[in-house]
């Protein structure tokens, strides 16, 4: 069966790089092409134009990826969102839409979906998960935000299939004592008021700064040491096993990463989660851990498994020829 898995590839963002990891090594029967931001590697090819710079990539090898493919897979993340721009909805309907116009089916599967600050960002998911074949979301915000929209659909609710990978990560065990703040590209006010409220009831633990895109992290650097007076490890990491590494010896975590939470999550360490917005990612997983306290890894890991055997008889069902 041949595969285009569509997602957020290629912006040196180690959440959606491991996204990308996990659907190649859980479905290896499945012959892959990778959507990508910046194809570098064999079997990945650029985004659909949806912008004038981005007219001038090779795109006609995507439209040749897209025939050739029995259906198209939207591989997590929070693709369907306008919490930053409604450039991102339009950018993944337009490939959903290209899906449709070669009648190939599409699979959406752990998705965040939500939330919506514009009427065309919903209208553009909405628009895509009716037309999709499989739906699966990975939180329970998103479950009931389209589960309000009475599309008659069947919705698989499952978790970040990103945690499954955390958590099968061996690691040693060293002794906690360090304070790690995982901030994003444009973390403000919120973050840096959780980050102080956490140095000073640590005052005198050492801070470690852990960046998951420091291509485009420099500004927020500079905005933290300043916090701590320059004496802040900096640490850039750009695998799962080095992020896994940077939390090994933490005391507690500051932070607002999806991936970087999950990470901190799943290793079981006391964790400040910092949304961006109400009803976003972050918001979902700080509402699961002020439900439920501490975290059943078990329970977890059956709800990737649920996820990931949906995908599974989905694929299995298009009755490809």
């Amino acid at each position: 069966m041949r595969c285009l898995l569509v997602g957020n590839y290629g912006t040196g963002n180690l959440g959606d790089e491991a996204l990308r990891e996990f659907f190649l090594q859980t479905f290896p029967e499945v012959e892959w092409t990778v959507l990508s931001a910046r194809p570098s590697r064999p079997g990945e090819v650029p985004r659909l134009p949806c912008g004038l710079r981005s007219f001038f990539r090779p795109w006609w090898r995507t439209l040749r990826a897209y025939r050739r493919a029995d259906a198209v897979v939207f591989g997590g993340g929070s693709l369907f969102t306008d919490v930053e721009s409604v450039y991102a909805c339009l950018l993944w309907w337009w490939h959903a839409f290209v899906a449709r116009v070669f009648r190939k089916p599409v699979l959406l599967a752990f998705q965040g979906i939500g939330p919506f600050g514009s009427s065309l960002g919903k209208r553009l998911a909405r628009w895509v998960i009716k037309h999709a074949v499989h739906v699966s979301v990975r939180d329970e915000a998103s479950y009931q935000r389209v589960q309000s929209w009475n599309l008659n659909k069947e919705i698989v609710q499952t978790f970040d299939p990103v945690y499954a990978v955390f958590a099968s990560i061996k690691f040693e065990v060293i002794e906690c004592s360090r304070i790690v703040l995982i901030p994003r590209a444009n973390s403000g006010e919120p973050f840096l008021i959780e980050a102080s409220r956490v140095l000073d009831e640590h005052h005198g633990d050492p801070v470690r700064l852990v960046l998951l895109q420091p291509d485009h992290e420099e500004f927020v650097v500079h905005r933290i040491q300043s916090l701590t007076r320059g004496c802040c490890e900096v640490v850039s990491v750009e695998s799962v096993e080095q992020l896994i590494g940077a939390l090994s010896d933490a005391l507690i975590v500051v932070s607002e990463r999806y991936h970087g939470t999950l990470a901190a999550l799943a290793l079981g360490l006391p964790t400040v989660v910092c949304p961006q917005d109400t009803g976003d990612k972050l918001d979902a997983l700080r509402t699961l851990i002020e439900q439920e306290g501490v975290l059943e890894r078990e329970r977890l890991l059956a709800l990737v498994g649920e996820g990931i055997t949906a995908l599974g008889k989905a694929m299995e069902g298009l009755n490809i020829r």
